[in-house]
């Protein structure tokens, strides 16, 4: 062996060697399960958005079509978005592509400070 330290755990440090999950050729250990992420609006999220609009009973049934609601609102908002950030020639969606985006679709939301156009 050629003068370096050994790591007593068997990995080989900073040289990118060792378990095969990084760098060149590795193989990854656990493949991601994909799934529907719009669950990830939960019941109690609908919840707290219906009391905000002031609904005092839920039924059972809504919750499944508040997600495909929001899931076919944002669907459009971000096709928008990516249509102004490709426009653009950028990777970065920013606030004013989904102000753009939110005004050509004729629901616009004031308060936030546009700084091109001065909104």
């Amino acid at each position: 062996m050629a003068g370096g330290k050994v790591d007593p755990r068997g990995a080989k440090g900073a040289k990118g060697l060792g378990k095969g999950l990084g760098g060149k050729g590795g193989i990854k250990r656990h493949r991601k399960i994909l799934r529907d992420n719009i669950l990830g609006i939960t019941k109690p999220a609908i919840r707290r958005l219906a009391r905000r609009g002031g609904v005092k009973r839920i039924s059972a049934m809504i919750y499944n079509d508040a997600r495909s609601a929001m899931k076919t609102r944002l669907t459009e908002i971000i096709k928008d978005c990516v249509t102004y950030t490709e426009y653009r020639q950028a990777k970065t969606v920013t606030i004013n592509d989904v102000l753009h985006s939110l005004r050509r679709q004729g629901r616009p939301i004031y308060g936030f400070d546009d700084i091109k156009t001065g909104l």
